[in-house]
């Protein structure tokens, strides 16, 4: 087993957790949508960071949305994480990405914490609480199972809600997973990028942030007590965008000392400082899906100038994860950039 890269190992055990996962897509987040647009930073935005898009003249950007599972069916009205990728194109094509997702916190701090998750999170049948179970669970002051949808049969409730009642920092990561519900629209989820960066300003100040997506429209979820629907999502991004674009906020929460930078599964203080640094507009859903959702490439370290990972572990084991993954689908694969030892290292080679 240490003889087998970790990132191999990561996907593997990702793609373990979803026995129909089909071979050639996406481990997770299988099922999704490619949408066009462009990016305009705000005024301020250049006063923090010295990258490229927020300079203030209009970026190209593609955005895929997503569904969270590795599984090749689409259940748009079940509880799921949802994915936002997005690639800001600058000149000479280059690239920025920004992958975030509807989880505010993630459930690993580390790979080992990772690897042990997806052991809990393996798919088995699924088995509905008593009353009285659930009544037993909330005196103990934990999450009652769901109650399965019709026609599931198998899920990773039980196991990940039991990692999470053994280990305390996936607690909060887990707990929102479960209570996320789904959207009436992509275009009305808030969209986390979970990780902490670093910033350079113009002034050369160095600054611990983290980014996240806020929809214009605001954020609406389905009916929990309503019958899910299987299939709505894309279908509904596409008359949406046919009428009117789709605008979100790209908010940066800057941290203080004492936040946690290192730590995905610990949230920051509330009261922190957050800027605007710009609007993206979707104008419509990419004409070629198998090239804007399937076969493009994002990764959380494909940064340019001015934008620096943190040193938290799971953001720089995502970085290998996601190329294995890219090279294992036949993605359309493009160089990291950015100023990090580990960028620098793989442009060199």
């Amino acid at each position: 087993m240490d003889d087998i890269p970790v990132a191999q190992r990561l996907v593997d055990a990702v793609i373990s957790d979803f026995p129909d996962h089909a071979a050639g897509t996406r481990p997770v987040h299988t099922i999704g949508i490619g949408v066009d647009g462009y990016f305009v930073a705000s005024d301020v935005a250049r006063t923090y960071c010295i990258a490229e898009h927020f300079q203030g003249q209009q970026v190209d950007a593609s955005v895929r949305f997503s569904n969270g599972s590795g599984s090749p069916v689409q259940h748009d009205g079940w509880n799921d994480v949802r994915g936002m990728a997005t690639k800001f194109h600058l000149k000479d094509g280059a690239a920025t990405d920004l992958i975030a997702m509807t989880l505010g916190e993630f459930f690993s701090r580390t790979v080992d914490d990772f690897f042990a998750f997806t052991t809990a999170a393996r798919q088995t049948p699924v088995k509905r609480e008593s009353p009285w179970q659930k009544f037993l669970d909330m005196l103990q002051l934990k999450q009652p199972l769901p109650d399965p949808y019709r026609r599931q049969t198998e899920s990773g409730d039980a196991g990940t809600l039991a990692y999470a009642n053994g280990h305390r920092f996936a607690q909060l990561g887990v707990f929102q997973a479960g209570m996320i519900g789904a959207p009436v629209s992509y275009a009305r989820a808030t969209y986390h990028a979970v990780h902490t960066f670093v910033v350079t300003g113009p002034d050369g100040i160095r600054r611990n942030v983290r980014f996240s997506w806020q929809p214009v429209a605001g954020v609406c979820t389905t009916d929990p007590t309503a019958a899910p629907v299987d299939k709505y999502l894309h279908q509904e991004l596409r008359d949406r965008l046919e009428q009117w674009p789709a605008r979100f906020m790209l908010m940066m929460t800057i941290g203080e000392a004492g936040d946690a930078i290192d730590d995905p599964t610990q949230p920051w203080p509330a009261k922190r400082l957050r800027v605007v640094m710009g609007t993206l507009t979707l104008t419509k859903v990419a004409d070629d899906q198998a090239a804007a959702a399937e076969h493009i490439s994002f990764n959380p370290c494909r940064l340019g100038p001015g934008i620096e990972p943190s040193g938290d572990p799971i953001l720089h084991a995502r970085r290998d994860a996601y190329q294995e993954s890219c090279q294992r689908r036949g993605g359309n694969s493009c160089p990291l950039s950015g100023n990090s030892a580990n960028a620098r290292s793989a442009n060199a080679k």
